[in-house]
C-alpha cells in the first residue's frame, strides 16, 4: 500500500522502496515507474532525486554495501582488543554478514549480485574501504607488537584475497555447505597464526 501522500519524498524512502521493488521483480524487470507506483508518486518525482535508473540502482548498491562498512568499522575502530582478536572478529563479522544476507533474503541477494557487476565503481570503492579497515587493524597490531607485517597494506590485501571464498558473492552457493564454518575457521586461524608476532 502506498504511504500517505503527506509524507515527504526523500532519497531514503526512494531507496527503501527500490529495494522492495527489486526484491519483487528482480533487476531486469524492475523499473523507475514500479518504484514510483510503490511510493504513490509520479516517476518524475523519483527522477528529481535520481536522474536515471542507473543512478538509482547505483545508489541502492552503495547503500547496501555501506551497511557492511559501518558494522565492520565498529570492529576496526574498537579501542580495545589485540591485533589478532580484532582481525579474527572482523573476518568473522564479514563472513557472517554475507552469509546472513544470502540466506535471509536470497532474492535481494541475487539482485545485488547483478547490481554489483553493473556498478564496478561502487564496488571498487567498497573494496577499498574494507581493505583500508584491514590495513588499520594490521598496522595497529604491528604497532602494539601483537602482529608482524613489514607492509600493512600488502598484508591486508593478501588477507582479503585469501578469504575471498568467504565474502565474495560469487561463492555464495558454497556458503550453504555443512563444512563451510569449519573451513572458514581453519583459514582464519592460519592467517592469524601467520601474522601473529
Amino acid at each position: 500500500m502506498p504511504p500517505a501522500a503527506a509524507e515527504p519524498l526523500t532519497p531514503e524512502r526512494i531507496l527503501e522502496a527500490t529495494e522492495e521493488v527489486l526484491r519483487r521483480f528482480g533487476p531486469t524487470k524492475a523499473t523507475v515507474v514500479d518504484v514510483a507506483r510503490a511510493l504513490g508518486v509520479s516517476h518524475g518525482s523519483v527522477y528529481r532525486h535520481f536522474p536515471s535508473k542507473s543512478a538509482l540502482r547505483e545508489a541502492v548498491t552503495d547503500r547496501w554495501l555501506a551497511r557492511n562498512v559501518v558494522m565492520l568499522e565498529e570492529i576496526a575502530s574498537a579501542p580495545t582488543g589485540t591485533g589478532p582478536s580484532k582481525l579474527e572478529a572482523w573476518l568473522d563479522a564479514l563472513f557472517a554478514t554475507k552469509r546472513r544476507k544470502a540466506g535471509d533474503d536470497p532474492e535481494l541477494f541475487a539482485t545485488y549480485t547483478v547490481l554489483l557487476a553493473e556498478n564496478s565503481g561502487v564496488v571498487d570503492h567498497h573494496l577499498t574501504q574494507l581493505i583500508a579497515q584491514l590495513t588499520r587493524i594490521i598496522a595497529e597490531g604491528v604497532a602494539a607488537g601483537s602482529l608482524v607485517a613489514p607492509d600493512a597494506p600488502a598484508a591486508a590485501r593478501a588477507v582479503f584475497d585469501a578469504t575471498g571464498r568467504f565474502h565474495d558473492p560469487q561463492y555464495a552457493a558454497e556458503w550453504l555447505s555443512p563444512t563451510i564454518t569449519t573451513e572458514f575457521e581453519a583459514v582464519t586461524a592460519l592467517i592469524v597464526r601467520g601474522l601473529r608476532a
